[in-house]
């Protein structure tokens, strides 16, 4: 198969391969409602979705709304996601961001980007995820993994998380951005690893500029 030769051509290419190898791409932090997705993405920040999920279940039981969370006791939210890194600040934006969406947005998830990022703890990336998992709305998430490949491969040399989701974002259709993303995840973590990518199983490999050199 011939190689890309444009950004574009290579990000599209690699939505394409990817999506053959990761058909079924999916959120992997677990949850029930735009609202708990909201919470466990705001407490996977500098943590794993597998240490994140086995705190959510306790949590969700006990302050799974946003009247119960805005009403908790910080002690108590802390205890329950004492297991997660920067528990405390992560407790009082839980809170914060309960109240807000009780004064607010009448307690619903807003839909806009604008009013995501208004919330504690809520930046881009949380919101774009919001946006594409669990409200069927454009939404290209940026994490280390999704921002190293798109180096890599030369789709863009943005190293803002913000400038890689507008330059990505903009090659391709809005209905997949979210899954890019997903997928591009997956392959960081299966593949494409930070200090010694797997290029030999890579089935980007061969339109990647630094395939067998990093």
């Amino acid at each position: 198969m011939a190689k890309p030769r444009t950004a574009e051509g290579r990000c599209r290419r690699t939505n394409d391969e990817l999506k053959t190898t990761f058909p079924e791409a999916e959120c992997e932090l677990e949850f029930e409602t735009p609202f708990q997705l909201l919470v466990a993405t705001i407490l996977s920040a500098q943590a794993t979705d597998k240490s994140v999920n086995k705190a959510t279940p306790k949590l969700f039981e006990a302050f799974g709304t946003p009247e119960k969370l805005a009403e908790a006791e910080i002690d108590e939210i802390e205890q329950l996601i004492k297991s997660i890194g920067l528990y405390r600040s992560k407790a009082k934006n839980l809170q914060g961001m309960a109240q807000r969406l009780l004064v607010d947005f009448g307690g619903e998830v807003p839909s806009e980007m604008h009013d995501l990022v208004s919330l504690p703890g809520v930046g881009r990336k949380t919101a774009n995820v919001v946006r594409s998992v669990s409200l069927g709305l454009p939404g290209l998430p940026v994490d280390t993994h999704v921002s190293r490949i798109v180096q890599r491969l030369g789709i863009t040399n943005e190293t803002d998380p913000v400038k890689i989701e507008n330059a990505v974002g903009s090659m391709l259709p809005d209905d997949e951005h979210g899954d890019f993303s997903l997928r591009v995840i997956l392959h960081g973590r299966q593949v494409c690893f930070a200090r010694k990518p797997n290029c030999a199983e890579c089935v980007l490999s061969y339109f990647c500029p630094v395939a067998f050199k990093v």
